[in-house]
């Protein structure tokens, strides 16, 4: 059995105790919380819930810690200073940011002789290998990504640090006419700007200066800079009733010629519709766990992508049984 650990109960925490669930060769051994522990109520009995600021002395019980903290401001430290004890997976998403911090954390983990793998999830993740394995396949052609309609946990995370901010959600929506143009085969040229629309639905906090947090949240870099943003400030009840689930999904898109004189047309779509965007998000954090625990078990060390595992690491089948069944 893996013995998993979780540091951070959110949404995304909770998602990772109910994929434990449902992995037959994993089990949940403690969750870290930055909260009292007394406070923090998780679904499997029996599961000790310890403070994050203690998490080092009980590094003997957990084989793979999943940190599940925001990329704004948790897992950019976060992740190298969990690697020093634990190997580790986060699910890291400002893609502008990766390269510096897949070097901290790789730099963490070699010190400490453990496994780390960052930016596990569906984008960056799933889509990730899609875009590598459509560009191997098709070398001339375009790639296109579309995210949504769909609750963004990342960008929402980002809006809710702003202060005066008490809540908040945000839709990444694509442009149809944008998504039309890349079906057909025409390769558009398309700005970041013309292929999504940003809607966010904010919570301030009594008195805050509305002016100001809407002007931060659309002046954002990495999140909202480049894009058409549009934010509503709402009341805490209306965000509950209308607001409340987190689905998501997209389209990963490569349009491609082959033939001698590039004669004909071929589209490789890959899609996902989430009804909810933290569970799918665990459930393959939680397949690179797998893969990273079978490394660190050979005596690898250092972090990974999505990029460097092979397949078949992330099965609990047997090479033997993947071949009979899924070749």
């Amino acid at each position: 059995m893996i013995r998993i650990g979780i540091l951070g109960y959110g949404n995304l925490g909770r998602g990772i105790e109910c994929a434990v669930r449902q992995n037959p060769d994993m089990q949940l051994a403690a969750v870290f919380t930055r909260r009292a522990p007394e406070t923090v109520k998780i679904l499997t009995e029996g599961v000790p819930v310890y403070p994050a600021a203690e998490a080092a002395a009980h590094a003997d019980e957990v084989d793979v810690l999943v940190l599940c903290g925001g990329s704004a401001t948790d897992l950019p430290t976060q992740t190298p200073e969990f690697a020093q004890w634990f190997h580790v997976v986060d699910s890291f998403d400002t893609h502008a940011n990766i390269p510096v911090h897949f070097d901290e954390v790789d730099a963490a983990a070699k010190a400490s002789g453990k496994m780390a793998l960052i930016s596990a999830g569906w984008d960056p993740g799933m889509f990730s290998l899609n875009r590598l394995y459509a560009n191997a396949v098709l070398p001339c052609g375009a790639d296109y990504t579309f995210w949504g309609k769909g609750v963004s946990q990342g960008h929402s995370d980002a809006i809710r640090r702003i202060e005066g901010v008490k809540d908040a959600r945000q839709y990444t929506i694509p442009v149809p006419a944008a998504l039309d143009a890349v079906r057909s085969g025409s390769q558009p040229q398309l700005t970041t700007r013309q292929k999504h629309t940003r809607e966010c639905f904010v919570v301030a906090e009594e008195g805050a200066d509305l002016a100001r947090i809407e002007n931060e949240i659309k002046t954002m870099p990495n999140y909202f800079a480049d894009y058409d943003t549009t934010v509503h400030f709402i009341s805490e009840e209306e965000l509950q009733r209308d607001h409340s689930g987190i689905p998501h999904g997209g389209f990963v898109i490569r349009t491609g010629k082959t033939g001698w004189n590039l004669e004909h047309n071929h589209i490789i779509e890959y899609s996902l519709k989430l009804d909810s965007n933290p569970e799918f998000t665990s459930s393959v954090i939680l397949a690179y766990a797998r893969a990273i625990y079978r490394l660190a078990q050979k005596g690898e060390s250092g972090c990974r992508t999505v990029f460097d595992i092979a397949p078949g690491l992330l099965s609990p089948q047997s090479p033997e049984e993947l071949r009979a069944h899924m070749l």
